[in-house]
């Protein structure tokens, strides 16, 4: 009670503060223009010495929020913060006036001020403005949290990600390295001639990957929708009009629970190249996170889960069944039986395992993910998929029962999905037959049957093959992080 009964005074303090303002004028103006940031000026001038900086009289005009405070009797030291960093300023009354400097005194950590004036160190050779003229351009009705604690609720960091963005310096460094990834990505793709595109969020038919959709409705249509699970039947159709190497960073939708790896909407990058096979693009695939790397972080590994993960040596490739194999350590010639998958899918308490509708491949792919996924520590391309689980595949020429696709896992997460697409109409037609025999049987993440789709198939899809990259999945294996919630600005929360 004691500590709600001070959150209001503060509270109330802060608001009789902007009540003064106000019966002065405008209380939230807009006439400050910086003309510097914290982190150019540490670069340019950190390392130049007293003297230099006293004789060149280098005038500057800083703005950020008030972090740090020491308001003393005529002079005063306050640290603000701007979107690169921290810069320090010294504020004496005879340089701004009393009348001022009276006002200053009272402004709050949290409040946004501009500064002018010029730079100088003090005696413990720290950069600092010591400042001509302040403003207070923003008054903050709030507190910040406590310097020391910070948002110590890991919900309150997700719920009030600003506050966190305001506090947590390692916060804001993952979310700007988020937006050097992306950019770099765009880099990549534009020096491989890919094309961004854009495709539409709202289907009128179910496809492009096995998820249970969100349902929207269009009042003007009167008709029901589903926000996009995945971009890939447009994808294809873009490579049948003759953009033959697209791409696009798309945000999807599927009505999923919620985990350290799974957020209902998520970020993808989704590509498609004619004239090559999934062999093709594992191999892009590979030169793109190994890129990514190198120009993001100027490294040749990466540390997740405590794990120094060499991603220049080369990937491993292992069939599905191989994987199963090799880390449940039983024989791969078994797998093809059905009594042993089900015997073995009990033991991993796989539910369902006898019934009629579990596929041998399903089962296969259930074991895989139970038993093996989280396993695949060193990056591995998993190869060879049930064709019964991979719906858009082409089908293999060696194996009938296969397809040519596969899933990179790296650190034990799964961060890209490809395969050689699946080109015959007929074949298409024929397995968009087979999920919607699947919905009806009670599997709601089956596909419907997109007529259209198979309509731009008869006009010819070249050979070709695609892929889906998490991208917030590649963000936490290339920051290190282990909550996809600790990547996502706004995560999705249950309500308070």
């Amino acid at each position: 009670m004691t500590e709600e009964i001070s959150q209001n005074e503060l509270l109330a303090q802060r608001r009789e503060k902007l009540d003064t303002l106000r019966s002065k004028g405008n209380a939230y103006p807009n006439d400050f223009r910086r003309d510097s940031l914290s982190s150019q000026l540490h670069e340019s001038y950190g390392d130049q010495k007293k003297e230099d900086l006293e004789e060149k009289k280098i005038k500057v005009k800083v703005a950020g929020r008030v972090m740090l405070q020491r308001v003393m009797g005529k002079a005063s030291f306050i640290t603000i913060q701007d979107m690169q960093g921290q810069i320090q300023a010294y504020v004496r009354s005879d340089s701004i006036g009393d009348e001022i400097y009276k006002d200053f005194k009272t402004w709050d950590l949290g409040d946004i001020v501009g500064i002018e004036g010029t730079l100088f160190k003090t005696k413990t050779d720290e950069l600092t403005v010591n400042a001509e003229s302040v403003s207070l351009l923003t008054k903050s009705l709030r507190p910040l949290p406590e310097k020391h604690a910070g948002l110590v609720d890991t919900e309150q960091r997700y719920r009030k990600r600003y506050l966190d963005l305001l506090t947590n310096e390692e916060s804001r460094k993952v979310f700007k390295t988020r937006s050097k990834i992306i950019s770099t990505i765009r880099t990549i793709f534009e020096e491989k001639d890919y094309v961004e595109v854009e495709t539409p969020m709202m289907h009128s038919v179910l496809g492009g990957a096995a998820a249970k959709p969100f349902t929207t409705h269009h009042n003007a249509l009167d008709m029901d929708l589903y926000l996009r699970i995945a971009p890939e039947l447009y994808l294809k159709r873009l490579v049948v009009g003759g953009l033959e190497k697209v791409y696009e960073i798309n945000r999807n939708f599927r009505n999923e629970g919620l985990s350290t790896k799974h957020n209902p909407e998520f970020t993808m990058l989704e590509f498609y190249e004619a004239y090559a096979d999934y062999e093709d693009q594992m191999n892009f695939v590979e030169e793109i996170i190994v890129s990514l790397a190198k120009r993001v972080f100027d490294s040749d590994s990466i540390v997740m889960g405590g794990n120094n993960i060499d991603i220049t040596k080369g990937f491993e490739r292992l069939s599905l069944v191989g994987s199963i194999a090799k880390y449940l350590e039983v024989e791969e010639d078994k797998l093809s039986e059905r009594s042993f998958l089900e015997d073995l899918a009990k033991k991993l308490e796989i539910e369902n395992a006898d019934k009629s509708e579990m596929t041998d491949g399903k089962l296969q792919l259930e074991i895989f993910e139970k038993g093996v996924e989280d396993k695949l520590i060193e990056p591995t391309f998993i190869i060879s998929y049930p064709k019964d689980v991979s719906p858009l595949s082409r089908t293999s020429d060696t194996e009938p029962n296969f397809v040519d696709r596969f899933e990179l896992f790296i650190g034990g997460k799964e961060i890209a999905n490809g395969f050689s697409e699946l080109n015959d109409p007929d074949d298409q037609a024929e397995r968009f037959k087979l999920q919607v025999e699947q919905k009806a049987s009670g599997d709601e993440e089956a596909m419907e049957f997109d007529s259209d789709y198979i309509e731009a198939l008869e006009y010819g899809l070249p050979p070709c093959a695609g892929v889906g990259i998490g991208i917030d999945r590649l963000v936490m294996l290339l920051t290190g992080v282990d909550s996809i919630r600790d990547v996502l600005l706004f995560p999705q929360m249950k309500p308070k």
